[in-house]
């Protein structure tokens, strides 16, 4: 498995966690993870837009140490 498809799924695994993420928020934010990733996007494009899916996304990713 590559590096970029760990973090991918360490993402994910860590938003669907999220006990501060509503169960909308956790699926929009999945959904557009694996949207991305079939799209191939350069990773820190990728991130950059995660991360403005919402302010609590991008802790999360700032607490990967990702951002």
């Amino acid at each position: 498995m590559s590096n970029t498809l760990k973090h991918i799924e360490k993402i994910k695994e860590r938003i669907k966690e999220s006990k501060d993420l509503s169960n909308e928020e956790k699926s929009n934010a999945v959904k557009h993870i694996e949207e991305w990733y079939e799209e191939d996007k350069a990773w820190g494009t990728f991130i950059g837009e995660l991360a403005k899916i919402s302010p609590k996304v991008e802790a999360i990713l700032v607490e990967l140490g990702l951002v």
